[in-house]
């Protein structure tokens, strides 16, 4: 049975997100919250009821979930207000822009045993599962190193709303944490940081280029390679083709590397040595097959399935959490010029 969802929030990735439960059989548009009047227009367009604020839809109608797609500043009050309703809540990424603050909206959400989602979407695609299938299966033999790179550039016209300029709206935030999230995925929780950032170009508050040293806690380190001033074909974006308004250039954005084999990600290229791993020994690669699927719209299936009790969250509240942890320990860590570990013991 479809699920009800209201979006809160209808930005460009709010409207995404009403798009995709459009779409959905498994869901039906049950409102959109925002507090521009613009937005009623919109909702008007789908013939979706629109209010201006969360408790607003509450004295009319109660959704059995709620897309959370506000500025990262209001995540946790949205988060908490549908908490206190009771009302399963996905949250766009990042969860907050506060460790403390994201904690207390985990905590809150599992005292009152509703379910948190965080959309760390990434995560939803195919691709994603085949390469931790491939990984979890030994393909690669034991995690050794991983390297990430994340180049893009940023027209100068992104720039004109000041707030984009200001600390806290960089790549390392708004870009990397997704990134972050799916090697956290991929190789394991990450114990330490070291990271270091320029500004060098724009001249702007905020960073442009950063370099950041992880370690797992498996013993797995890995590189990251980071800046939206860079004209290049290396990212997530650019290689995955999971938005078609980015080119598709074929290229790779994450290696992983192993005792036996590496993978090359998104294309999933296996690359094996004929016989025993010898360097004297030709290499070659073995392309791994995959589905092709919208990653958001299977979010909003999770979030169904999460709502009806059929499914745990691929993304919970807590994991949204710890990948936060690690982004917030980069920004440490490049302001203070030191190696920073993060509390295992942390939940």
């Amino acid at each position: 049975m479809a699920v009800r969802l209201a979006v809160v929030g209808a930005g460009q990735i709010g409207r995404q997100h009403v798009a995709r439960v459009l779409a959905a059989d498994c869901a039906t548009l049950a409102a959109i919250v925002d507090p521009m009047p613009t937005v009623a227009a919109f909702a008007a367009e789908s013939g979706t009821p629109w209010y201006p604020d969360f408790a607003t839809m509450l004295e009319a109608d109660r959704p059995d979930g709620v897309i959370l797609a506000t500025p990262t500043q209001l995540h946790v009050v949205g988060g908490l207000a549908a908490v206190a309703a009771r009302i399963a809540v996905l949250v766009e990424k990042p969860i907050a822009d506060d460790v403390a603050a994201a904690a207390g909206l985990v905590e809150a959400a599992e005292r009152a045993g509703v379910a948190l989602l965080v959309g760390h979407h990434r995560r939803h695609n195919p691709l994603i599962a085949e390469a931790k299938r491939a990984i979890d299966s030994g393909s690669i033999g034991q995690l050794v190193s991983v390297h990430a790179t994340c180049w893009f550039h940023k027209p100068a016209d992104y720039f004109a709303p000041a707030w984009r300029r200001e600390k806290g709206a960089g790549p390392v935030f708004t870009n990397l944490i997704h990134d972050i999230d799916l090697l956290r995925h991929l190789c394991g929780e990450v114990i330490a940081v070291q990271a270091m950032e320029s500004n060098a170009l724009r001249g702007n508050a905020v960073e442009e280029s950063a370099v950041i040293l992880l370690r797992f806690a498996s013993g797995v380190l890995g590189t990251v390679n980071l800046s939206d001033i860079v004209a290049a074909p290396w990212s997530w974006e650019f290689t995955s083709g999971e938005n078609p308004v980015y080119t598709r250039t074929g290229e790779a954005c994450y290696l992983i590397g192993g005792t036996e084999g590496s993978l090359a990600v998104p294309q999933l290229d296996l690359w094996r040595h004929d016989g025993a791993p010898d360097w004297w020994h030709p290499i070659a690669a073995e392309r791994l097959a995959h589905a092709e699927a919208d990653p958001l719209a299977r979010q909003i299936r999770n979030f169904h399935d999460v709502i009806r009790g059929t499914a745990a969250p691929l993304v919970s509240g807590r994991e949204g959490l710890r990948t936060l942890r690690v982004i917030a320990a980069v920004k440490q860590a490049a302001a203070s010029g030191h190696r920073v570990t993060l509390d295992q013991g942390a939940p």
